[in-house]
């Protein structure tokens, strides 16, 4: 009979049913064994506590009153059994000891006995209790006893199953390095479709990088787990998760809007605070993205990808904020990418091409450096502009790419015409706000000039003013004057058009700056704009900054531009952008060896 009771069970343990199952099925059977008897399972914890596994011919409200008692010599005969490490009968509830203050639980239902014995695991600590309950005052019988004793080997292989299984289970679904959910935990969540509300917020850390960089990968690692930490102690009611990487993924169930509001100046307030890092001292910053289940039964991983796009456009345009998804940002995201895949396949294609904007002395109408601007030639063989592909340049890996082209495509350009006796002084090349960022302009500039022979002294890199709002001058600074140690010169572009102006003019080491083609329109139009463009070439000139005028249109504008002090200029007065085989006819008719002066 017992043989067949333990192949009962050890199937169940084999197909992986629940451990409550499992166990209820066992003390079933024992009882079919022992009618006499009503059989209980108990667990034990690390903190000698007791834990209701399976009873089921108990009353419910007696074994959970059970929960958490604490094993030892007045613990009732399981509380005594597990202290003990040895089997206690009990004869009579009502009168012994150990059973002084639970007997008024037990007696009620009519429980007069109990005989209970440890279960031991593998390393001898014990595990659980195996209880027979009587309805007589009395001790167990041999047949009792027996069947117990061939139970109990069973009862610690179901247990430690389960053991093994949970902590599997914890390892799957558990990110190691900072014990939240991992991304495994959360697809379950993902995975469910629900009409209940919910809100998820995407969380990325900004600048992990480069704090990877700079302070080592420990301090990387210190940061991620500092966020972590505090988002899982912020507030109970949040399901934390990390994602992978510095990626996190927050839950909030039914919240109301000023509620999130509330929640997430809370999250912000305490992210932000300094933290030590492996010995530095870092005060992070995050980025998130916010979706709100609006559909019937829209599904978690839908919102995911809401909150996603969310996450990518305030990384763009509030890089240290929150943003809430709306349905158009799918529109522009998705033209976004579209743009980035452009690029790239232009790339792999061959069909990045760097046109020139010749820069004219203003006096003698002669050259003296070019402007090299991107094109992309369409695979119908139509050119787009810049402005055009500009949108990929805020996916890091694209505009890394077509930085490295392009330098790459001038530095050509400029060893071939040196070939040909032109010596040519000056070439502007544009870069994104990402190239200086990550670091790989000066990486590019070398490599490929050196490549090719070409002097780094013929480069102008122009950076637009947008790249300075919300960001440390200092480090700026030290990152252009790198760049200017190996003789490359620095253009402020777009000139004016940006805020504090003149600040980047006393942090930022600048050797020119280019005034924004919308000032020059105003030109003799207003006072006004003539006053700011001779405010600006009276500060130039006490800096001992250069000044080159963009979007020159017409003779009237060059001319009063010559009167204000202006000696360098480009624009449709002179020449659009245009292929490199067609700048090189001007350039042999130009002045063209003459530096900017």
């Amino acid at each position: 009979m017992l043989l067949e009771l333990q192949n009962v069970i050890l199937k169940m343990v084999a197909r992986g049913v629940s451990l409550e199952t499992t166990l209820e099925a066992l003390c079933r059977e024992v009882e079919n064994l022992l009618p006499d008897a009503i059989v209980s399972v108990l667990t034990v914890d690390k903190a000698g506590r007791l834990h209701p596994a399976a009873s089921p011919s108990l009353p419910v409200s007696y074994s959970q009153s059970l929960e958490g008692t604490k094993i030892g010599t007045k613990g009732g005969s399981c509380g005594a059994a597990a202290y003990y490490k040895k089997s206690i009968a009990v004869l009579d509830i009502s009168t012994d000891p150990r059973w002084e203050q639970y007997k008024e639980l037990a007696l009620p239902h009519g429980l007069k006995a109990c005989w209970s014995s440890p279960i031991f695991g593998t390393t001898s600590d014990v595990i659980g209790t195996l209880a027979l309950y009587y309805k007589q005052s009395r001790q167990p019988t041999a047949l009792e006893q027996s069947i117990i004793e061939g139970c109990l080997p069973l009862c610690m292989i179901v247990l430690e199953h389960h053991e093994r299984r949970e902590k599997e289970r914890h390892l799957a679904f558990t990110d190691i390095t900072t014990g939240l959910g991992n991304r495994a935990a959360f697809s379950n969540v993902s995975n469910m479709v629900t009409d209940a509300p919910l809100t998820l917020l995407l969380i990325d850390i900004d600048n992990l990088k480069v704090v990877n960089d700079t302070f080592g990968h420990a301090a990387g690692d210190d940061l991620i787990k500092t966020v972590a930490h505090r988002l899982a102690a912020l507030n109970p009611k949040l399901e934390v998760y990390r994602l992978g990487g510095d990626e996190f993924a927050v839950c909030v169930r039914s919240i109301s809007s000023k509620n999130l509001e509330t929640i997430l100046k809370q999250i912000f307030g305490t992210i932000v605070q300094p933290a030590p890092c492996h010995g530095s001292i870092i005060s992070p910053s995050i980025t998130i993205g916010v979706a709100k289940r609006t559909q019937h039964r829209q599904s978690t991983e839908e919102l995911y990808r809401q909150a996603d796009l969310a996450l990518h456009h305030a990384k763009e345009i509030s890089r240290g904020s929150f943003v809430l998804y709306e349905k158009s940002m799918s529109t522009a995201i998705s033209q976004r990418r579209e743009k980035i895949r452009m690029v790239v396949r232009a790339i792999r294609d061959n069909r990045v091409e760097a046109w020139y904007q010749p820069i004219i002395r203003l006096a003698t109408q002669e050259i003296v450096g070019v402007e090299a601007l991107a094109r992309i030639r369409t695979e119908e063989g139509s050119v787009l502009s810049a402005s055009q592909f500009h949108e990929a340049t805020a996916d890091v890996q694209a505009a890394n790419a077509l930085t490295s082209r392009m330098i790459s495509l001038i530095a050509r350009d400029l060893s071939i015409w040196s070939d040909e006796g032109i010596d040519i002084a000056h070439v502007g090349i544009n870069v994104s706000a990402v190239d200086i960022r990550e670091g790989t302009v000066s990486r590019f500039l070398q490599s490929s000039f050196t490549a090719h022979g070409v002097p780094l002294n013929k480069v102008v890199l122009e950076l637009t003013e947008s790249f300075f709002i919300g960001r440390k001058d200092e480090r700026i600074a030290e990152e252009i004057e790198t760049l200017r140690s190996m003789g490359v010169k620095v253009a402020l572009d777009d000139f004016g058009t940006g805020f504090a102006s003149l600040t980047h003019l006393l942090t930022v080491p600048l050797d020119i700056i280019k005034i924004d083609k919308s000032f020059v329109e105003h030109i003799g139009l207003d006072i006004a704009g003539d006053g700011i463009i001779e405010g600006v070439l009276h500060i130039a000139k006490g800096l001992r900054i250069d000044c080159i005028a963009e979007g020159v249109e017409t003779r009237e504008q060059a001319v009063r531009l010559q009167e204000m002090g202006c000696k360098l200029g480009q624009g449709f007065l002179y020449s659009q952008a245009v292929p490199a085989q067609v700048i090189v006819s001007s350039l042999k008719k130009s002045n063209w060896g003459q530096r900017v002066e």
